[in-house]
């Protein structure tokens, strides 16, 4: 049961990933309120692919919660209703949440294919809580961990639905960011738990103590990063390209983003030559120095050649995959901590 468990939450730290780079798209093709209501898209379970779907039609049978624009507003059915051959408004009430009324198809699909991920990736979660029942004897913090994963989605869930009626506000965007990491870090806990077998790893308090502080220094930078991406983002629409002079209007969290890109590159590049030199075995970090390195490399195709189509979400994919190997490391140089324990206690 225990290796089924692991499967399975491996398989939903995939999808939960899959949110994530899904999540990207959708900001690199602005397509944040493709569906301006939640948890339907204009009302319908399969959102339309035409305006005209979107239009009122006479004679028609709307279904309550069905959504029409008009006159630039859209407005939700209140009832189950038969249109007659002229709108009447006495059947329909104006969406409050928002005043956003743009239908572009591509927008609409490519984010409703991200909360049909989104829904996806609940489905394994639900799965390993089920098997967690079997399991609490053995460990009762698979239940507990594997409930507050669940409670976890379902919050995100939510924090998804703000999102969308506050029509984007940026700091909504990075708490739905930091609740998908947190997600992440659980999950990440629950597939470490659910090992049956442990490599030899030596412990070194200080590698560890810095690992922590260069986590945190991940963290930092992916929320300076989503403030930097909605000033990116409104500029974009502003001017329809990036260009030197909207870097001279930049905002703080810009050149502080740059500027930690050079501490996170030395606190790391310490960390694999101390891993190296002292044999710790954690060959993990090989994978921290190449998410690291494509950061900076994708940090430089942004400044230098002025936001590359896909760079955007490729930089912020990467760093969420950095902390969450970074997170994983941690776990290993606690448990190693503790089997030393046992080794000398025995």
């Amino acid at each position: 049961m225990k290796r089924r468990f692991r499967k399975t939450a491996k398989i939903a730290l995939v999808l939960v990933y899959l949110v994530i780079v899904a999540g990207a798209v959708v900001r690199m093709t602005g397509s944040g309120m493709g569906c301006p209501d939640w948890p339907k898209c204009f009302g319908y379970y399969i959102p339309p692919t035409d305006i005209s779907e979107l239009q009122f039609k006479p004679n028609h049978q709307y279904k309550k919660g069905i959504v029409i624009i008009v006159d630039e507003a859209l407005q939700v059915a209140t009832k189950d209703f038969t249109s007659g051959e002229v709108l009447n408004l006495n059947n329909w009430e104006p969406y409050t949440e928002h005043d956003y009324a743009i239908f572009n198809p591509l927008h609409t699909w490519v984010e409703y294919i991200n909360r049909l991920i989104g829904a996806l990736s609940g489905l394994p979660i639900l799965i390993f809580t089920i098997m967690s029942i079997w399991l609490w004897r053995d460990r009762k913090r698979f239940l507990l961990l594997s409930v507050f994963t669940v409670l976890a989605m379902g919050f995100q869930a939510w924090l998804g639905k703000t999102v969308v009626d506050s029509n984007l506000a940026p700091y909504k965007i990075t708490i739905h960011m930091v609740m998908a990491l947190v997600i992440v870090a659980v999950i990440l806990y629950l597939i470490f738990l659910s090992k049956t077998k442990y490599r030899t790893q030596k412990f070194d308090s200080k590698f560890r103590n810095v690992l922590i502080f260069a986590t945190a220094l991940t963290l930092i930078q992916i929320i300076l990063g989503t403030q930097v991406r909605q000033f990116v983002d409104v500029q974009n629409k502003l001017s329809g390209y990036f260009n030197w002079s909207i870097i001279e209007q930049a905002p703080l969290e810009f050149y502080i983003h740059r500027s930690f890109s050079i501490l996170v590159l030395l606190v790391n590049a310490w960390l694999y030559v101390r891993n190296k030199k002292l044999n710790l075995g954690y060959g993990k970090f090989l994978l921290v120095s190449i998410c690291i390195a494509l950061e900076i490399f994708t940090g430089i195709a942004m400044y230098y050649f002025n936001f590359p189509f896909s760079s955007q979400p490729i930089h912020l994919v990467i760093a969420t995959i950095l902390i969450g190997i970074q997170f994983y490391i941690i776990l290993e140089s606690h448990n190693s901590k503790h089997l030393k324990s046992d080794i000398q206690t025995t």
